[in-house]
């Protein structure tokens, strides 16, 4: 894909407030409504702009676990693999999955309420899974930053 100034504009200022109405968006960079909104639709359109969501405080809605778990498999078969994968998003405290390359095959991200809540996802959904030969964890003791999407080059 290739994008000139505005759409690399119009993405950076999207990614850090997806609210923005489309007149204001277009104000910013430059352009009138109706071509700036093509040029977001045609974004959408590109896959450049895969959705919109609300970031929510994970603690405000009961999270106050966040958990990285290292899955190592028995198989890394392609069946194998798209089997887990398929395990996983079944799990909705489960945010991340991430296959790696190297001596660990996934590493996930998981919320819970407490660690009695995690440690019931573990032995429970993880642990027991087919084909999982072992998880380390580690528990988050705090986050000093956490952003949101892709650095966005200025031009």
């Amino acid at each position: 894909m290739r994008f000139d100034d505005i759409d690399v504009r119009i993405l950076g200022l999207l990614q850090d407030n997806g609210r923005m109405t489309n007149v204001e968006l277009a104000e910013r960079v430059g352009l009138t409504a109706p071509p700036c909104l093509r040029r977001v639709r045609a974004l959408e359109q590109q896959g450049a702009i895969s959705g919109y969501h609300a970031a929510l405080d994970p603690a405000a809605l009961g999270y106050n676990l966040t958990v990285f778990a290292m899955v190592s498999l028995k198989s890394q078969a392609e069946s194998d693999l798209r089997a887990f994968e398929q395990l996983v998003a079944d799990i909705p405290e489960v945010r991340e999955c991430h296959m790696l390359n190297g001596e660990i095959d996934f590493i996930l991200k998981i919320v819970a309420p407490d660690l009695q809540s995690f440690q019931q996802i573990l032995t429970t959904k993880l642990t027991t899974a087919p084909n999982v030969e072992h998880v380390k964890t580690s528990l988050t003791i705090r986050t000093s930053k956490a952003l949101p999407g892709v650095p966005v080059p200025e031009m």
